[in-house]
C-alpha cells in the first residue's frame, strides 16, 4: 500500500503543490489525472523517494519513501517521461542493473522486447525516443516489481506500439500489483485505468474505482443536452454527458468527459465521492 498523510510539498514556500493532502492506493492500475502544474509529476517523485515531503509522510509498504532503503527500492521502479539513455546495450542494461530487482525475469523481458519490436543488442543512447521509450517499458514491467510508476509511457510510441503497451500493461496486472500512471492520453489507457484519481492545486478531488463512479455517476450519448447534465460535449451523433445517478443504472465510463465534469464542478464531486 501506499499511503500518503497529510503531505504537503512546495517548490516555492507561497506556491504549495500539496497542503494537507491524504488519500491511499492500494493494487490496481492507477491512472494519475490533473491538470498542467497540479502536481502528478511531482506525486511520482516523492512516491519514489526523490523528493522530500515538506510536512506529512509518504509511505510505501510501510517504508517512508524519502529514506529510499533497499527494501522499498527492490519493490518499486520509476519511469520518468524524459531519462538519460544509458551507454550499453539494452540487453545489458538489464543485466546490470536487474540484479537489485528479486523477480525479474528475462524471460519477460525477452517477451516484451519482442512484443514491442526491440532489439536488445542496439545500444540504448542510439535508439530513437520512441525505441528507447520501448525498451524501458520492457525492462520495468520484467521486473516484476510491486508498485510501477510510469509519467506519460505513452508519448512517443506509434498507435501499434500503444496496442502492444496495453497488451503487456493488461498482462501484468494483479491483484498484489500497484501501477500508476500519470498521463494526458487518457484515451490511450481508458479500458485499463481503474481506479482513477483526479489531482487538483493543494487536494484530490477523486480517487475511487470505476465501479464506484459509474454507480454515482451516468454517462450517457444523446441528441439533445441533458438538462440535468454535470457536464456534456457535442459531437457529431449528438450529446455525450454525465449526470447523477441516483437510479444507479449501468453505463460505460467515460474518462475524458468524467475528468471535466471534476474540474467544473470541484463542490459537487468532492461532497459527492468524499462525503
Amino acid at each position: 500500500m501506499i499511503e500518503i498523510q497529510n503531505l504537503s510539498f512546495y517548490y516555492h514556500r507561497n506556491r504549495p503543490i500539496f497542503q494537507d493532502v491524504s488519500f491511499r492506493m492500494k493494487s490496481g492500475i492507477y491512472g494519475l489525472l490533473g491538470e498542467n502544474g497540479v502536481g502528478k509529476t511531482t506525486l511520482l517523485h516523492i512516491i519514489s523517494g526523490l523528493l522530500f515531503p515538506k510536512e506529512g509522510a509518504c509511505r510505501v509498504a510501510g517504508y517512508q519513501s524519502y529514506n529510499r532503503s533497499p527494501e522499498m527500492l527492490k519493490q518499486i521502479f520509476f519511469l520518468p517521461e524524459e531519462f538519460q539513455a544509458p551507454q550499453v546495450s539494452i540487453s545489458e542494461m538489464a543485466k546490470y542493473n536487474s540484479v537489485f530487482y528479486p523477480h525479474f525475469s528475462q524471460q519477460d523481458f525477452e517477451s516484451y522486447l519482442q512484443e514491442l519490436q526491440v532489439e536488445g543488442d542496439r545500444k540504448v543512447s542510439e535508439l530513437s525516443a520512441g525505441q528507447k521509450k520501448k525498451a524501458m517499458i520492457a525492462y520495468g514491467l520484467a521486473l516484476n516489481v510491486e508498485y510501477t510508476l510510469l509519467d506519460e509511457p505513452t508519448n512517443g510510441l506509434d498507435i501499434p506500439s500503444k496496442s502492444q503497451f496495453r497488451k503487456i500493461l493488461s498482462s501484468v496486472a494483479s491483484e498484489d500489483k500497484c501501477i500508476i500512471i500519470s498521463t494526458h492520453q487518457v484515451r490511450d489507457l481508458a479500458h485499463l485505468i481503474d481506479p482513477v484519481i483526479i489531482l487538483d492545486r493543494n487536494q484530490v478531488l477523486l480517487n475511487n474505482t470505476v465501479e464506484e463512479i459509474t454507480q454515482k455517476l451516468l454517462f450517457t450519448q444523446t441528441e439533445h443536452k441533458p438538462e440535468d447534465a454535470l457536464y456534456a460535449e457535442q459531437g457529431l451523433q449528438g450529446y455525450t454527458s454525465v449526470s447523477l445517478n441516483p437510479s444507479r443504472e449501468e453505463s460505460t465510463l467515460n474518462i475524458e468527459i468524467l475528468f471535466n465534469a471534476v474540474v467544473n464542478n470541484k463542490q459537487v464531486f468532492k461532497q459527492l465521492f468524499n462525503s
